[in-house]
């Protein structure tokens, strides 16, 4: 096999309105290509890649839309959003904002290598949607090829086969067949995009369980369950950890007050926010400032 690199894409990362920061090219990577960038709005429609495309949003939320010869969907992705297409698929898409990505562009050998009984795997077309574990993946890639040297050749081999295995799992067309026929015991991609738009509208707030269950149409004990087999945590802890990703942001990007920014994010005061960044981030807020 050859090394994966521009050829293997859909033709996003071509556009005038890409700015890239760094990309696999050169490190003779065969299952997949990597790329992080800056890329400015913009509408446009793509051929069908011989690759599986995952986006993970590094900012935002966004408007994305997108379909195939006309676009047909829209959505507001999230920071930690992805956006999942699968091979020799046309994409039409558009890009309502100014984003930071990261792409990885995943050959169809690796994931098919993950098909269980001979069945071929086929990524489902999802946008908007997050998986902790893909997101992790992802950001780890990114980091191999920030600190690249010749020895972590074999860890992003197995960064690659886990990120086929995870889409294999989590987000191909079997699966999702497998969940709307009950078999899958998490929020579908409406509760779930229902649940964190309000989470998004309200981060500020004191946010009652009902109220997350109520926007997912379910009961509280139901509602709890399914999102943690969803997301992999309870509700309390995935808002916590919103919240402080949000809180460190803010502390990174500007001169807001501490204490403001604690109120922005939904603490209750200034200490409520050092202490819980300290047992989250292993730091302060006022750290996390001199940082930005």
């Amino acid at each position: 096999m050859s090394e994966m690199g521009l050829g293997d894409t859909h033709g996003i990362l071509v556009r005038p309105g890409v700015r890239p920061v760094r990309t696999s090219a050169g490190l003779g990577w065969e299952r997949l290509y990597v790329s992080t960038q800056r890329e400015l709005p913009y509408r446009d429609a793509f051929q069908g890649a011989g690759s599986h495309l995952v986006i993970l949003h590094l900012d935002g939320p966004v408007t994305v839309r997108r379909g195939r010869r006309g676009l047909t969907a829209a959505r507001q992705v999230p920071p930690g959003g992805l956006f999942l297409h699968p091979a020799e698929t046309e994409l039409d898409v558009e890009l309502g904002g100014y984003l930071n990505t990261v792409h990885v562009y995943l050959s169809d050998a690796a994931l098919q290598s993950t098909a269980d009984g001979g069945r071929p795997v086929r990524l489902e077309e999802e946008f908007g949607t997050t998986d902790p574990l893909l997101e992790q993946l992802v950001l780890a890639l990114d980091g191999v090829v920030r600190r690249w040297e010749p020895s972590a050749g074999t860890y992003a081999d197995q960064l690659a086969l886990m990120t086929a295995a995870q889409l294999a799992r989590r987000h191909s067309v079997r699966q999702r067949v497998d969940e709307r026929a009950g078999r899958q015991a998490g929020l579908t991609d409406r509760q779930f995009a229902a649940v964190r738009e309000l989470i998004d509208a309200r981060l500020s707030e004191p946010l009652a369980l009902e109220d997350l269950a109520s926007a997912a149409g379910l009961g509280v004990s139901q509602f709890a369950r399914r999102f943690k087999a969803r997301v992999g945590c309870p509700p309390h802890r995935y808002l916590v950890r919103l919240r402080v990703e949000q809180a460190a942001r803010l502390l990174r990007a500007g001169s807001l007050p501490i204490a403001q920014v604690a109120a922005a994010c939904g603490f209750s005061h200034q200490e409520h926010l050092t202490r819980v960044i300290r047992a989250h981030l292993g730091t302060t807020p006022a750290a996390l400032r001199r940082e930005g």
